[in-house]
């Protein structure tokens, strides 16, 4: 069930997407200049406003700006396909993104004397990496690894919700948000490894 409203959820996007990435490419911005510029809004929604506290704005700036992570895949498939540099820069600005929002996360909680919420902000930095990494190593080795309820736009969407809704009053709502993210994402390793070792052993079989 929640990979099929996953998938309908991208479905929708894309329908959204697609228009505003036909505008881009006419107007001459590259896939890799919306790739930075994503990455800027992201630092700056994480570092300029969630830092301080001012949560509703950080998470809706850098829910914005994670969205361009549709929009430069987009460009570069109606442009004939994304180039290897262009999927290494995805990849490297995508992590300094995701650093940027728990760091932030993590530093406001720490003023906050919130150390459970110090301590989850981390377990989604490490699970996060681990995430990107297995899926990167998996395909470097010639496996697929498009598996897992948690990928990088859905664990944004869950901490930028805790967000609002702790900027609104609800005062655990981000704590909460952070552990049920780190356990997901725990999961999704947890998936992403078992995938990679049933095809292993069928390769070993062949």
């Amino acid at each position: 069930m929640a990979k099929i409203f996953q998938v309908t959820a991208r479905a929708g996007m894309t329908r959204v997407v697609e228009p505003i990435a036909r505008g881009l490419l006419r107007a001459g911005v590259s896939p890799n200049a919306v790739t930075v510029t994503g990455t800027v809004g992201v630092l700056v929604g994480a570092l300029g406003f969630g830092a301080r506290g001012q949560l509703v704005a950080g998470a809706l700036i850098v829910t914005v700006f994670a969205l361009t992570d549709l929009l430069d895949g987009t460009m570069a498939r109606m442009s004939g396909g994304s180039t290897r540099f262009g999927a290494f820069l995805d990849s490297s600005m995508d992590r300094v993104a995701d650093s940027a929002v728990f760091g932030a996360v993590a530093y406001w909680l720490a003023t906050q004397h919130q150390y459970s919420g110090v301590a989850a902000a981390l377990v989604c930095l490490a699970a996060g990496g681990l995430v990107s990494y297995v899926k990167a190593r998996a395909e470097g080795l010639g496996m697929t690894c498009n598996v897992g309820i948690a990928e990088r736009t859905e664990r944004l969407l869950i901490v930028g919700v805790g967000g609002v809704l702790t900027g609104v009053g609800l005062d655990r709502a981000l704590e909460v948000a952070l552990w049920l993210l780190a356990a997901v994402s725990i999961f999704t390793v947890g998936q992403r490894m078992a995938h990679v070792y049933r095809q292993a052993q069928r390769v070993g079989t062949e």
